[in-house]
């Protein structure tokens, strides 16, 4: 491995594990858009990355992957697909309404505190 492919995979590696962190913090019953979990992260514009990334995780991650959704509470993954129906049934276990395949983000939608220096 060059030392530039060295270094793109440890930015790579970098930007993974803030993402992993980030949504480590999610709380039970609470969700996070796409977008918002990568610039809680530190990652910028980087939404359509963050749903590549989180898809490819292990079958057996602990991490709420189920609590990531699309823009204004929209459930991307597709009814009907093992994917789709474990997230929806991992939701409504944590009290989560889902109306017309969208969760209401006024009343889910996580907001971590604001730390001020």
């Amino acid at each position: 491995m060059t030392d530039s492919n060295a270094e793109t995979e440890s930015a790579a590696q970098i930007r993974r594990t803030a993402l992993y962190l980030t949504l480590a913090q999610v709380p039970e019953g609470k969700v996070v858009s796409y977008g918002q979990l990568a610039e809680l992260a530190g990652l910028g514009r980087a939404a359509r990355w963050v749903g590549r990334t989180l898809s490819q995780l292990p079958g057996d991650t602990k991490l709420p992957w189920h609590r990531v959704l699309g823009a204004g509470g929209r459930i991307s993954l597709p009814v009907g697909s093992p994917s789709g129906d474990e997230q929806r049934a991992r939701l409504r276990m944590e009290g989560i309404s889902i109306l017309n395949n969208r969760v209401d983000i006024q009343r889910h939608g996580w907001r971590p505190v604001e730390h001020s220096g």
